[in-house]
């Protein structure tokens, strides 16, 4: 795991032309907790590099024609789970691409593996705190939340979790900043990992 400090060179902006050829097929593959802000940082990413997003939660609904909740509630978290490693198995094999995860994605080993293979992960962490203020204004659209102690809930599955998260290739802080301002750490982080030259400015 690298965290994004060890390549902090304000000074020298990266582009996403020295990225790519480094990245290749790969995908960048964001991965963490219920409300860190995988799809919206996601989508800036994606945007900011000029390649596709795509959010797993999303493909996942979309090929069992119904939402995520439904799912849980009809078929049960194993089921979930299993369709769940089936479909960011195949999506792995679309990159290059900014790919979201669920929160629970990682666990699966045989995802896990894939991301390896395929990517190269982006864990987005977030205090405690800070992910229930978010996802307490959302928190009917959260299956694993749907008990009598959400907070308690949320910190248990912190608690399992985390071990899964920390392997991934690179950490970055989610926090109450621009969107924007994390977007930029991460492809910093990223071109630090893939041994991208900085782009420097030239001097005057």
């Amino acid at each position: 795991m690298v965290d994004i400090a060890t390549y902090n060179d304000a000074s020298a902006p990266l582009s996403a032309a020295a990225i790519l050829p480094l990245l290749g097929r790969r995908s960048l593959v964001l991965v963490g907790m219920m409300g860190v802000g995988k799809s919206s940082i996601g989508r800036r990413l994606g945007a900011r590099l000029g390649v596709p997003f795509v959010d797993a939660d999303a493909e996942i609904e979309k090929a069992a024609g119904m939402s995520i909740a439904d799912i849980f509630a009809r078929h049960g978290e194993e089921s979930f789970r299993s369709g769940e490693a089936r479909v960011i198995a195949r999506l792995l094999d679309g990159g290059p691409q900014v790919l979201a995860t669920g929160g629970g994605a990682v666990i699966n080993a045989d995802t896990r593996s894939a991301i390896k293979e395929k990517g190269v992960s982006i864990w987005l962490n977030a205090d405690f705190e800070v992910l229930m203020k978010r996802i307490s204004k959302r928190k009917n659209d959260r299956p694993m939340l749907q008990t009598a102690d959400p907070a308690a809930t949320l910190r248990q599955l912190l608690v399992e979790r985390e071990l899964f998260y920390a392997q991934a290739d690179l950490t970055v802080q989610s926090r109450e900043v621009p969107h924007e301002a994390i977007v930029t750490e991460i492809v910093d982080g990223v071109a630090g990992f893939l041994g991208a030259p900085p782009h420097r400015k030239a001097e005057l």
